[in-house]
């Protein structure tokens, strides 16, 4: 209690704004940013990142959100830029602490009500649409909305109005001058705020080690038409961002073009793409959609599937069929497979093993100039920082190796060395016209969500299930009498993971006697502490099957009482 004190007291005593990352900073996902001056707090983003290979069965991680916990009075709501997982995702979980009004774009507020609706809180959040170009006001803070272009529609860059000065936020963006939908991203709003001095500018990092600009979205447009023309006699597959409404369009317009029926496969790529035809921000001509079950109907070359699974991802519509577990389709020899996404680092190992697996039952798969990127290039990050020159440059959306090369861009760019933070999420920079300077740490470790359990594992039971999935289980049992200690059963040794007992009998008699003589060694000491007794079956049988096996198996005794 007091060290919280203390650290609300810390971090008030400074003068100027203060940015405190929750998340989003040396790794791509799980976003947030908490915006403070004196009593207000924003918090722009609010999403999840996937887990890491060692997080055995993790499903997901979210933020920690103590720090906005302990100030919920001054948190005075959330703003969010676009809706990708990685930036909504966690909304259902954190508001349910954090409950205030949730503000964003019509497509972004359109899914996040998708999400809130499977978590039976609709009700219970406030949300609002924003339009681009219009301000709200959220205590000092004055937000405005600036149109830009990314993977997704209704991307917004944020600049935030606060008596300390304007923090541009640009969002996940890219520049885009023939969208598919909508307009090109507002580069003249985004030169006025310029020319009014803004005091900091946090931008996307996500593609900053590229050179050049990143293509537009249209470019692939034309690639589905010549794949579409080249293979017009076979049943044609693509996998996609389910978020990506402007490659779906694409995909629906070739697939129109060349007379084709469209079946859209997958729970995300259902609910975007039925939440964005809602509010029309994607045209699909009538007669066009057929549900998966009237594909018999067709042949191959009237039909064209949109699914989920460019990542690999295990319980996706793709790796489903892939390994011939989806129950409605199957991969047949001279089905054309078109992967238009590229693997998000990490995904590249289970991304192979889908095109591998598809290529093996005969699919023709393409996996190459079938994407564009939807985060800027270097020239792209060079254009913003010409229009908003600010006095301080906070690089985020990254890894540490991102964050380093953008930190080196913004220098280029003629901000001083002094003037540019590398922080990393938890830490509170404090900023003003005069200085800036990381002046405190709040909680920001992640929160990893299992099944329903949120929280509720830790380091220590991520260590145990690393240690049980590398070498396995013994579970030693011994049954002995109340008051004289007698052994009545036992030890018998239950192996799980760690050899076939029906073929190592002769392993688990030595295992047993070695068990039974740290027993009689324990018991001879008149020694009634059980913990003892445990530590030695624990230590003696451990060091004989290193001996043995080279091997570290988990031991668990159990003693009972008769």
């Amino acid at each position: 209690m007091k060290e919280k004190e203390q650290r609300k007291k810390n971090i008030a005593n400074v003068q100027g704004v203060k940015i405190i990352p929750l998340g989003g900073l040396e790794q791509i996902g799980m976003n947030i940013t908490a915006i403070e001056y004196e009593d207000n707090i924003i918090v722009i983003d609010c999403g999840l990142s996937f887990p890491e290979d060692e997080m055995l069965g993790i499903d997901m991680v979210i933020p920690d959100v103590t720090y906005l916990k302990e100030n919920i009075d001054k948190v005075k709501g959330f703003v969010i830029t676009h809706g990708h997982e990685d930036h909504i995702g966690a909304l259902p979980y954190i508001l349910k602490d954090v409950n205030v009004p949730v503000y964003a774009t019509k497509l972004t507020i359109g899914l996040i009500e998708n999400k809130l609706k499977e978590a039976n809180m609709l009700k219970s959040t406030k949300r609002k649409v924003i339009k681009y170009g219009q301000s709200i006001n959220l205590g000092c803070f004055r937000i405005e909305f600036i149109r830009t272009n990314h993977s997704i529609a209704d991307s917004a860059a944020l600049a935030i109005f606060t008596p300390a000065g304007i923090i541009f936020h640009t969002g996940d963006f890219k520049v885009d001058f023939t969208p598919v939908f909508g307009t090109p991203i507002d580069l003249q709003r985004i030169g006025e705020i310029g020319k009014k001095g803004v005091l900091a500018l946090l931008c996307d990092s996500t593609n900053i080690e590229r050179p050049g600009y990143t293509m537009s979205e249209r470019t692939v447009g034309k690639t589905f038409d010549n794949i579409f023309a080249d293979y017009s006699r076979s049943r044609i597959i693509v996998a996609t961002f389910a978020s990506n409404v402007d490659r779906v369009q694409q995909i629906v317009n070739s697939a129109v073009k060349y007379k084709r029926k469209v079946v859209i496969e997958g729970r995300s790529m259902i609910n975007v793409v039925t939440t964005a035809a809602d509010i029309g921000y994607i045209n699909i001509p009538d007669n066009t959609l057929i549900e998966i079950e009237q594909m018999k109907n067709y042949t191959d070359d009237q039909i064209v599937m949109i699914m989920t699974g460019s990542q690999g991802e295990s319980m996706a519509a793709l790796s489903r069929i892939a390994s011939s577990i989806h129950k409605k389709v199957s991969i047949k020899p001279g089905d054309v497979v078109i992967l238009s996404s590229s693997p998000i680092p990490g995904n590249e190992k289970a991304v192979s093993k889908v095109i591998n697996e598809l290529s093996m039952k005969g699919a023709k798969v393409i996996y190459q100039d079938t994407h564009v990127s939807g985060h800027a290039c270097q020239e792209e990050v060079k254009l913003i920082y010409s229009l908003i020159k600010p006095q301080y440059a906070v690089p985020v959306h990254g890894e540490y190796r991102h964050l380093i090369r953008h930190a080196e861009i913004a220098e280029l760019m003629g901000i001083p060395k002094d003037n540019i933070f590398l922080i990393s999420s938890g830490d509170v920079l404090t900023l003003s016209k005069e200085k800036g300077a990381v002046t405190g740490k709040v909680p920001a470790q992640g929160i990893l969500v299992d099944g329903l359990g949120v929280g509720d594992v830790g380091n220590i039971v991520l260590r145990d299930r690393q240690h049980l999935s590398e070498n396995g289980l013994i579970i030693v049992v011994v049954s002995l009498e109340k008051h004289s200690n007698q052994v009545l059963s036992g030890p018998d040794i239950v192996s799980r993971g760690f050899v076939y007992v029906r073929e190592s009998e002769n392993l688990m008699e030595e295992a047993r006697a070695v068990v039974e003589k740290a027993l009689d060694k324990a018991l001879s000491k008149n020694n009634t502490d059980w913990g003892k007794m445990k530590s030695e079956i624990k230590d003696s049988l451990s060091d004989f099957i290193w001996k043995k096996t080279k091997r570290n198996p988990m031991i668990l005794p159990i003693i009972m009482e008769v």
